[in-house]
C-alpha cells in the first residue's frame, strides 16, 4: 500500500520520525518494523503513522519533507479534515521517494 508520511531531513541526508524516537535514523528503501516507544505527554499509538495523502495541516512543514512510502500490515483511522483526514498505523514501512 502506498502512503506518505512528513519527515525531518537531516544534513546526513537520513530522515527521522517528528515526535517519537527522534533520534532514529530512516534510511531510503530500507523496510522498517515500528518499534514501541512510550513517551510522557502522547497518546500511546504504537505503528508507523502515516496519511493517505500528503496532507496534515496541523503540522508544520518547516525542516520537513514529505516521502511516498510503502506501508504493510497497517490499520485505517478516520480523523478529521484538519487532521489530514484518513491516517494509516502500520507495522512496517519503506520510503519509496522523496516529493515535497
Amino acid at each position: 500500500m502506498i502512503a506518505y508520511k512528513l519527515f525531518k531531513k537531516r544534513k546526513d541526508g537520513t530522515y527521522g520520525p517528528l515526535f517519537i524516537n527522534r533520534k532514529q535514523k530512516i534510511q531510503k528503501g530500507v523496510l522498517y518494523g515500528a518499534e514501541s516507544h512510550p513517551t510522557v505527554g502522547y497518546a500511546y499509538r504504537p505503528g508507523w503513522h502515516c496519511c493517505s495523502t500528503p496532507n496534515a495541516p496541523h503540522l508544520s512543514y518547516k525542516d520537513r519533507v514529505w516521502c511516498r512510502v510503502e506501508i504493510q500490515d497497517y490499520n485505517r483511522h478516520q480523523r478529521p479534515h484538519n487532521q489530514g483526514g484518513l491516517w494509516y498505523t502500520a507495522n512496517y514501512m519503506r520510503i519509496l521517494e522523496e516529493i515535497l
